[in-house]
């Protein structure tokens, strides 16, 4: 009798560590791992794969379908043309939108169409795999007017490889970049995890490359509530006053938050400025790709 008794409450034991272990998953990441987190950014790094897959949004929710359907405003305010790091000087009340690790099939278009229902525009800083697997939501943001840097090939920690390794990585990661969009220089650059070197900052700052850091990470890679994620960033940006805010377009918290987010930044009368770089010899090739 007693072993029985053992028996089941190993078998209980069991199944509650597995349950804990599904509701700890989150699927909105499913194809990625993560590290030890870093100090400055405990982000998502990707296994090394050809292609990762994402869960799109439904389609049956609004955001899959096209415009929402809330009041917009002015938010939108002044465009910065920034050659270099100095050249990003916000005033108070200032915001530059940037996210980061996409695109992603649906979530990338939702966050769009809600950039879009607001007016204003943001940069995305995009992984080479992720922009070699999915070139047809690369040209929809170039074709909605917003602006474009690399985060490496693979989202590696430049701090933990070699000099050689890192700049590899970088010029990788641009190259697929300018596969896919026809820009002849990619203007924009942001660190994974925000692990940077004085080194590579300087070669990037030669090269002619603006590093873009984070005044403001709304932590949407951890696993909360859309609301919490907009509260939280909203929060921080009042505290701050102005800077620039990371997010995620690969997650549907991030798409869920930022219609609310965005309500609340024109509520407390903050402007999104708009960050162009160069992207060197004249016009971009035109993109033929429907983006709406």
């Amino acid at each position: 009798m007693r072993s029985v008794v053992v028996l089941s409450l190993l078998s209980v034991i069991l199944l509650a560590g597995c349950a804990s272990k599904r509701v700890k998953e989150d699927q909105n990441i499913r194809g990625l791992t993560s590290y030890a987190p870093i100090k400055q950014s405990p982000h998502v790094v990707r296994r090394d794969k050809s292609k990762i897959e994402f869960p799109e949004t439904p389609k049956s929710s609004p955001l899959a379908r096209g415009k929402l359907v809330v009041p917009t405003g002015n938010l939108a305010g002044r465009t910065i043309h920034a050659k270099s790091i100095s050249d990003i000087r916000l005033r108070p009340g200032e915001v530059v939108l940037t996210f980061d690790d996409g695109p992603v099939p649906g979530k990338t278009k939702a966050i769009l169409n809600t950039l879009d229902n607001f007016g204003v525009k943001a940069t995305f800083l995009m992984v080479g795999s992720m922009v070699n697997s999915y070139p047809k939501e690369v040209k929809a943001v170039v074709n909605r007017g917003h602006s474009i840097g690399s985060h490496t090939v693979d989202h590696a920690n430049l701090a933990k490889v070699s000099f050689e390794s890192a700049r590899a990585k970088i010029r990788a990661g641009e190259k697929t970049i300018k596969s896919k969009t026809g820009f002849s220089s990619v203007p924009f650059f942001r660190f994974p995890y925000l692990a940077s070197t004085p080194k590579l900052r300087n070669w990037l700052e030669q090269r002619g490359v603006v590093v873009l850091d984070v005044d403001i990470d709304s932590k949407d890679y951890f696993k909360d509530s859309p609301t919490t994620v907009a509260n939280r960033t909203i929060d921080r940006v009042k505290r701050n006053g102005s800077g620039i805010i990371l997010f995620h377009d690969i997650h549907a918290r991030t798409v869920a938050a930022l219609p609310g987010f965005l309500q609340d930044l024109k509520a407390a009368g903050f402007k999104v400025v708009h960050l162009k770089g160069d992207t060197n010899k004249g016009e971009r090739q035109l993109l033929v790709s429907n983006s709406s």
